[in-house]
Parts: C-alpha cells; structure tokens; sequence
C-alpha cells in the first residue's frame, strides 16, 4: 500500500483544492455563497482568518483536502470544513488520514472544541466522523441550506 502524503496548502494546490471539493457538492447539492468564497479565495476566507487547509498525495496525485476554519460560534475555536476525497481514491484510507491530521493540527493550535456540518446524505462521511470521535449536537442555524447534521468534537 503506498503512503499517503499529509501537506499543508501551498498556492499550487488552490485548484486541486476547490475541485476536491466541487465534485461531492455538485454530485449530490449545490454550490452555495459559503463554498464560492472559501473554494475560490481560500487565501482571504481559510489562511488569512488563522484557519489551514491540509493536503492529502496518493501517487503524487492530490487525492483530498480538508480545512480548518476558525469558528465565531461562542465555544467552538474551529470549524471542520471544506473535507473531500476524489471518487478514484475513496476506500483506501485517504479520509481517516486527513482527519487524524488536522485534529492534529487543532490540537497543536490549542483548539479545545470543534464543529462540523454536514449532511447525513454523506453517510461514509458521516462514520469518518464518528471514527474520530464527533458526536451530533444541535447548534445555531447553518449557513448552508444542505446542512441537517451538525457534529462536536472536545479535544
């Protein structure tokens, strides 16, 4: 099995970036206000606001992504956001890297509680989550109409 490459985002991954995740809200939503801006200027709406985006190779290929954003909710330090894995590399442990790394990376940025939204839709997403130790919660209202999940982790 070869090894999944964990990097942070670099401007030479902002397509790899927005297509990683075109392709899942597209095949099952829409694209909505909240995903043009963070998929199309990650620099000003991720990075510049303290949040990262992480990076996952397969075969040298860019294979997922997922950020963290941080969170303007009263007890949340980041948001779980933006987490995608190509369609070519599902089911070969690409999901459970990236979420281990980025826990990582909160935990390293002294975050003590993160959020997700999703949607139940996303039912391998949804496991990966559980996997990592989310549990539902029921929050404020989501920016995104897709939402009807919202998922906390302690760390």
């Amino acid at each position: 099995m070869q090894r999944i490459e964990i990097l942070d985002y670099e401007p030479r991954f902002r397509h790899a970036f927005r297509k990683l995740n075109e392709w899942w809200i597209l095949r099952y939503f829409e694209m909505e206000d909240k995903d043009y801006k963070l998929l199309y200027d990650p620099q000003t709406h991720v990075l510049e606001k303290g949040g990262h985006i992480l990076i996952a190779l397969l075969e040298g290929q860019p294979a997922g992504t997922c950020a963290l954003v941080p969170s303007d909710r009263e007890g949340f330090d980041f948001e779980l956001t933006k987490m995608g894995v190509a369609p070519e590399f599902q089911g070969r442990g690409v999901g459970i890297a990236l979420g281990e790394a980025i826990l990582e990376k909160a935990r390293d940025l002294g975050a003590e509680n993160i959020f997700l939204e999703s949607n139940t839709m996303l039912k391998p997403a949804i496991e990966l989550y559980r996997k990592l130790g989310f549990r539902e919660f029921s929050g404020e209202e989501s920016p995104y109409q897709r939402c009807n999940i919202q998922m906390e982790l302690s760390l």
